[in-house]
């Protein structure tokens, strides 16, 4: 064997657990120092607890609060888009015709599809609302994901 290649051994090593154990046991370093031990380890205590040393639980139950976060972000924004609330001018419809909607006191999507519900007659009645104007008005709706009512997909002649 060669001489001074190998590391020293000790026999009488010290380990040092954060708990607080100790024991001896044989080593090339004199002292080691370990996080847990089988005197606080949960497999061997049946202590229900997590042993996070790294930190990775609390990473992991950061990304999952940021996970629930943009989740109700995400259906606070769909139920916004959807809201009969949301004005009228979001459908695109021209001057003039959300100049006839205004005057019939419809300002809100919510506004319409309630008049819609009685009917196409009940929009055709609109001072300065036409045809093409009504086609739009359901064409805009369903492009922003709005359901007709029944009494609106009813095609009158």
């Amino acid at each position: 064997m060669k001489k001074d290649i190998h590391p020293t051994y000790y026999t009488e090593a010290v380990v040092i657990c954060a708990c607080g154990n100790t024991w001896r046991t044989g080593s090339t370093k004199a002292e080691i120092r370990t996080d847990i031990c089988s005197k606080c380890h949960p497999f061997f205590t049946g202590e229900q607890r997590i042993v996070d040393t790294e930190g990775q639980v609390d990473r992991f139950r950061k990304r999952l609060q940021a996970r629930e976060t943009y989740l109700a972000d995400q259906q606070a924004q769909e139920e916004a888009r959807l809201s009969p609330g949301r004005p009228i001018l979001d459908l695109e419809l021209g001057a003039r015709v959300e100049k006839a909607l205004e005057e019939a006191g419809i300002t809100e999507i919510g506004h319409a599809l309630a008049r819609l519900e009685l009917g196409e007659a009940a929009m055709l009645e609109i001072k300065g609302f036409g045809r093409k104007s009504l086609a739009d008005l359901k064409k805009g709706l369903r492009r922003l994901g709005y359901g007709l009512p029944e009494a609106a997909e009813a095609v009158s002649v």
